[in-house]
Parts: structure tokens; C-alpha cells; sequence
């Protein structure tokens, strides 16, 4: 990456060469007016290709989304709910962030219903937005998911299916502020449910793509003797929570409190031991009378799982290693904007002062290149092989 600024670089804005990257944001109580002030600031060249949006679960999403779709007629959008937007410099809750990319880019977006839970004909189907643009020298798909739905894993192999090892993946999981009821999906202007949201982008210059966490495995492993789809039944042969909780040390009085479980499993997630890296497994839940965990991936019978944690400084060492794998993949190219991807539980552990301080950290990093992303109940980011769902991380996608 050369150095200094990309030329017409702004706090919101960038450009190279024929493209550009506009990001906008809004704190406003009423919907529409929050989205049509974070369209207008987003909107800061001609010829937009994709809008995407992310918005607060507390606001009212389709009457954020009219006045965007307004401000950029007939152009593909996606977008979804949140647990906490990020724009350039800052992050926070109950507001909209809406990135704009233009000029010379391809894009195409879509949507399919998830019937019958069935996630991967779901994927594959999304798969075939690829299709809609002409073949470039740098394409990636975005993904926004309902995170609720199931095995989010399965999504990814219906995609990989239907497009290949070619094409990499990238996005994440709508949230609904930590609520974990119901989350919602944008497309092209339009607010749905329970469905996978995919936009296509190609370009002709270099797309660079990070993945990190932050997370490091405490003790010996623990083997998965009994699970199905998102539950784990049995852990070593014993109820899945009790040995959880046990192997973490904690009391037996928290078995019983199914709170204060869900509130301690945010920050203490499964690692799952894969050929070439370590997996993150989010607990979403647990049902104590059963004894029961459930994530928000599968984890297969049979596989070594360990407990995980981390701390302000290993949860931004992975935030800074994220953003810089991303930006070294556009080799001398400058960054015109990157778009992130954050676990909430990374949110959780880092606390107020800790986000604040990952967002300095990432202005280190990008120095005065627009940034846009949310807060997620699971990440996407597959640049090889049929996997690529993630929890508890940081992706980060960089354009140039």
C-alpha cells in the first residue's frame, strides 16, 4: 500500500482512480429522518452502485430505508438490523450507518427466504447473484443473515455450491441490540425476515479480505459426545452446561440462573479445532433445566472443543492484525474504504472505553479511509475451502 492519503479523501468519503466510497451516519430518534441525513452524507459521488445499510433493531427499519432508497433510485441495497453500528471513527447504538460505493464497480443484490429452515438451498440460491454482473478480475459476494435461523455454516456451503472456491465471501449476521428475539433484512429497499441477503461486487482493482479474534484456549480439551444442528447435548460424556461451567471454574449456583449463563457465555466462547486454524463458537443461550448449550454454528460430534477467552489488549491485537491483512492484499493499491464486520461479544469484552479504544485502534491503522460495519451475531469471511462462518471475530473487507 503506498503511502499517504488516498487522493479526495475525506472524513467520510474516498476515491481512487474511477471509484469512490461514502459512508454516513445518524443518531436522530425518527427513522426517516436519520436515514435520509445518513444517505445524503453517504452520497458523495455519481454513477452509486451498491448501498448498504446498517440500522439500530430500535428504529423503525423500512422507514430508515424509504428515504435512502429515495436518495439513489434503482440502485441494489442491502442491509439489516444491528447490535451496534460503526462508522468512520466511531460506534455506537440506536442509530444507521449507510456506506455508498460508486463509480466504476459492478454490483447486483438479492434475497432468499429461508423455507423450512433449510439454509442451505437458501445459500445456494443467493449464490446465483454472481450471475447478474459481467465477469471482472475481483469479485466478492456480502452476505447478511438472519443469525437466528440455524446453522449458519450450512449457508455458506449452499453459496460455495453454487459459485465455487473463486469468489470469497464476506459479511455477517443481523443483530437486534443483544436481544436475540428477531432480526430483519434490507433489499433493495424492501424490509424481510428470516432470510439471506447477498450483493455481488466486482471491480478491477484488488479487494483484500482480514479475518482475526483475539481469543486464546484455556486448558484441556473437551470432546463434543453428543450435539445436533446449533445444540451440544453432552460434553465428555456429561450435560453439555454442567461441564462447560465446570470447566471454567465457575459455581454450581449458576447452573440453575439462565441469565447470568447467557451473560457469561458472551465472553467465554468454544474453540473448535480445525486442519489449518482455530474456529470461535459463540454460546447464544443455554437451557438450564435440560443442561443444555446452543450456538450459533455447529459443533460436530466428535470434535475437540476448548474453553476461550481474552481481554482488551488480545480482542484489539486481533482488530489491528484483522484490518492489516486486509489492506495488505491490495498490495500498492490505496484503500478507498473498508467495510467491518464485528462479533458483539468482542463488543462485550472490550466494554465502553475498550470500543472506543478499538475504533482509535482502527484509525491507526486506516489513518483517514471511510469505514463503515456493524456489530454481528456471527461473521462470514471464506477466501479458501467450503467453510468460512465465524464467531467472535473481526472482518474486515478493504476496497480500493
Amino acid at each position: 500500500m503506498s503511502d499517504g492519503v488516498p487522493a479526495g479523501s475525506e472524513a467520510g468519503a474516498s476515491t481512487s482512480r474511477d471509484r469512490w466510497f461514502g459512508v454516513g451516519s445518524s443518531t436522530g430518534g425518527d427513522g426517516a429522518a436519520a436515514g435520509h441525513e445518513a444517505a445524503v452524507e453517504a452520497m458523495v459521488g455519481d454513477d452509486p452502485k451498491l448501498v448498504v445499510v446498517f440500522c439500530s433493531a430500535g428504529l423503525d427499519l423500512q422507514a430508515v430505508v424509504n428515504p435512502i432508497a429515495a436518495a439513489a433510485p434503482g440502485v441494489p441495497m442491502i442491509g439489516c438490523t444491528t447490535a451496534g453500528e460503526i462508522a468512520t471513527g466511531a460506534a455506537g447504538t440506536g442509530g444507521v450507518t449507510v456506506a455508498v460505493l460508486g463509480g466504476d464497480f459492478s454490483a447486483a443484490s438479492t434475497f432468499v427466504e429461508i423455507a423450512d429452515g433449510d439454509l442451505f438451498e437458501a445459500g445456494n440460491r443467493a449464490g446465483a447473484v454472481v450471475t447478474q454482473i459481467p465477469d471482472r478480475e475481483h469479485t466478492v459476494v456480502l452476505l447478511l443473515t438472519d443469525g437466528l435461523a440455524g446453522n449458519q455454516q450450512e449457508v455458506v456451503r449452499g453459496v460455495y455450491n453454487r459459485i465455487g472456491a473463486a469468489v470469497p465471501l464476506v459479511g455477517g449476521c443481523a443483530g437486534d441490540d443483544a436481544a436475540m428475539v428477531k432480526t430483519f433484512q434490507v433489499c433493495d429497499g424492501t424490509v424481510i425476515e428470516n432470510a439471506v441477503v447477498a450483493a455481488v461486487i466486482g471491480s478491477d482493482a484488488p479487494i483484500g479480505i482480514g479475518v482475526q479474534h483475539g481469543w486464546r484456549p484455556v486448558g484441556e480439551p473437551m470432546l463434543v459426545t453428543s450435539s445436533g444442528d446449533t445444540g451440544v447435548t453432552e460434553l465428555d460424556g456429561q450435560p453439555a452446561l454442567d461441564r462447560y461451567l465446570d470447566k471454567a471454574g465457575m459455581p454450581a449456583a449458576l447452573k440453575t440462573d439462565q441469565e447470568a449463563v447467557t451473560t457469561f457465555a458472551m465472553t467465554h466462547p468454544l474453540g473448535l479445532r480445525r486442519r489449518a486454524a482455530e474456529g470461535v463458537r459463540f454460546i447464544t443461550g443455554a437451557d438450564v433445566e435440560a443442561g443444555t448449550l446452543t450456538s450459533i454454528a455447529e459443533l460436530p460430534e466428535g470434535s475437540l472443543v476448548w474453553l476461550m477467552e481474552g481481554d482488551r489488549r488480545s480482542v484489539l491485537a486481533g482488530t489491528t492484525a484483522s484490518c492489516e491483512d486486509a489492506l495488505d492484499q491490495l498490495g500498492a493499491n490505496d484503500p478507498i474504504g473498508l467495510l467491518l464486520f464485528d462479533c458483539i461479544a468482542r463488543k462485550t469484552v472490550l466494554g465502553p472505553d475498550g470500543v472506543a479504544a478499538e475504533m482509535e485502534t482502527i484509525g491507526s491503522v486506516l489513518e483517514t479511509v471511510p469505514t463503515a460495519g456493524f456489530y454481528t451475531y456471527g461473521e462470514f469471511a471464506r477466501t479458501r475451502g467450503a467453510r468460512g462462518f465465524h464467531n467472535q471475530t473481526l472482518v474486515a473487507l478493504a476496497l480500493s
